[in-house]
């Protein structure tokens, strides 16, 4: 769990000693623009932007019920989070598998990568797709439903 929060809690640390350091120079205003960012970065690697995670037994098992795509992801993936952003409220209708917290999930995405765990693999009718382009993804989504 903690694994997860790790780089967010990272971010909003350094913010904050960079933020402290102008102040203490007397640049309130580049101190707040500083620690804004820092906010924003934090947030945007934070697990709390992604869809609630589910094991990857229960998404296979989900998938194969409702033909919708697994996204198998991880905190600070920068990819992933690209993935995310790209396919706005349309990423609810998947299922998501946080491989930090399901053993099981990184189990897949290492057998569907050389050993590699990878991120994001998208599984579509049970063929894995490494960092597909999220129009692909999109569409994929468009077809099961």
């Amino acid at each position: 769990m903690m694994r997860m929060w790790a780089l967010p809690i990272l971010l909003v640390l350094c913010g904050s000693a960079a933020a402290t350091g102008l102040v203490r120079k007397e640049r309130p205003g580049e101190a707040v623009a500083l620690l804004a960012a820092f906010l924003l970065l934090a947030a945007a690697n934070s697990p709390l932007i992604f869809p609630k995670s589910i094991g990857a037994l229960e998404a296979q098992r989900r998938s194969a019920d409702d033909g919708r795509p697994v996204v198998f992801w991880r905190p600070g993936c920068a990819y992933c989070l690209r993935l995310r952003i790209r396919l706005g409220r349309s990423a609810r209708r998947m299922h998501w598998v946080d491989i930090w917290r399901d053993p099981a999930g990184a189990a897949a995405v290492r057998a569907a990568n050389d050993g590699n765990e990878t991120v994001p693999t998208v599984v579509v009718a049970g063929r894995p797709h490494v960092n597909p382009d999220p129009a692909w993804v999109r569409e994929q989504l468009r077809r099961s439903a």
